[in-house]
């Protein structure tokens, strides 16, 4: 029963410890070794090796040594056996994990700066004032772990540290080792943090497709996460003008035939149509239908549509056209069917216009609109738009 309760915490722990764990690794490549070397009473500082990008924490060991002291074992090999900064832990516990095995009976002082000037400035004057962290009881080794998210210490542009150390020794020199190791997470590794990204989305929105929506959004994120997964940063940057163009192009075409973002382009659009035939504006909405049915993607009532503005605007052979093609979509559409016979009324061709608007009287164009209403209506807007014909009373006779 024991066995199976012990077995049972160790699956939990295993689990969370499992779930908690950050994508990344330590970067043992750019980890910092320094043994200093520090005159009694003195102030001096050390900067850290360049971190990579992406780093997210570091963890950092500071330990004093008498003289012929050797460290027994490095930070690196002892991080190698931890998988993520998770597992460290928080406060004290993690420090003294980390701590050295030995030390010396020597005591410093430490500051934490993240600019040169301001650790100049701690050597000339001692002060502390403009460090990000300071330790200003004195120790003889130390451990902590400085994250992204919870220090001031570590930025999201931060290439270098500098730390300061002040020896408490009045009378012999002090050698202190200074261990840094960064994590890096695997996806900002890549160099996409928060201002780059908005860069590629700021570029997307003033693209000649994402101008076609009225909302871009999914549109633009959907061609910056085909650009960060095909070039990092710092490649993307270094593309000529033509080839950043070309990425352009190639990852929007994929991103506005993905399905639901296409759905929604045309969706989009077609909200755009009728708001401009609402207003009147024909002319601006035929190229808006033009990209619908170019691209393959429109219904029956799309070109329904793009025949009702070809009739406003007295093109009536283009209307009997694309009016055609809508019937051989959706035979049963009677928007088709009855904006074919308004154009055949216009054309001249009483007798074609006429067996159309008999046939289909008695139905409705919509689930609460009848054909007859519907005729009536658009031959007000026709003779509203100057589109003036002799037939019209004929044709309402005929009902």
């Amino acid at each position: 029963m024991i066995f199976k309760k012990i077995l049972l915490l160790f699956c939990v722990i295993s689990f969370y410890s499992t779930y908690a764990q950050k994508e990344g690794y330590w970067d043992k490549e750019r980890a910092t070794t320094r043994e200093i070397i520090v005159s009694a009473g003195d102030r001096i500082t050390v900067h850290t090796e360049d971190l990579p990008v992406g780093t997210t924490e570091i963890v950092y060991r500071i330990t004093l040594l008498d003289k012929n002291q050797e460290m027994t074992n490095s930070l690196v090999s002892i991080l190698k056996a931890i998988p993520d900064p998770y597992g460290i832990g928080q406060g004290s516990a993690g420090a003294v994990f980390l701590m050295s095995k030995i030390s010396g009976d020597d005591q410093c002082t430490y500051s934490i700066f993240t600019s040169n000037e301001n650790a100049k400035k701690y050597v000339s004057d001692g002060k502390t004032d403009t460090a990000c962290f300071a330790q200003v009881e004195p120790v003889s080794k130390d451990a902590k772990r400085l994250s992204l998210d919870k220090s001031s210490c570590l930025k999201e542009n931060t290439t270098t540290i500098w730390f300061g150390f002040e020896s408490k020794n009045w009378l012999l020199s002090q050698k202190i080792v200074l261990e840094v190791v960064p994590w890096v997470d695997t996806k900002l590794n890549r160099g996409w943090n928060q201002d780059n990204k908005n860069e590629i989305i700021s570029l997307c929105k003033t693209s000649t497709m994402a101008q076609k929506m009225a909302n871009s959004d999914d549109f633009c994120v959907c061609i910056l996460n085909k650009i960060m997964k095909q070039y990092r940063y710092s490649e993307f940057q270094k593309l000529l003008a033509i080839e950043k163009t070309k990425v352009y192009k190639d990852f929007g075409n994929a991103c506005y035939n993905d399905a639901d973002i296409s759905k929604n382009v045309y969706n989009d659009l077609r909200t755009q149509i009728a708001a401009l035939i609402k207003k009147e504006k024909y002319n601006e909405a035929i190229p808006k239908l033009n990209t619908i049915i170019n691209d393959g993607k429109a219904t029956a009532l799309d070109y329904s549509s793009i025949g009702y503005c070809y009739i406003l605007t007295k093109q009536y052979a283009k209307a009997i056209k694309t009016l055609k093609e809508g019937e051989k979509l959706d035979d049963t559409e009677l928007l088709v069917k009855l904006n074919l016979a308004h154009v055949y009324l216009l054309s001249d061709d009483y007798s074609s216009a006429k067996s159309i608007y008999k046939k289909y009287q008695n139905q409705n164009v919509t689930d609460s609109l009848s054909w007859t209403d519907k005729t009536k209506s658009d031959f007000t807007t026709f003779q509203k738009a100057g589109i003036k014909s002799d037939d019209y009373e004929r044709v309402l006779k005929l009902f």
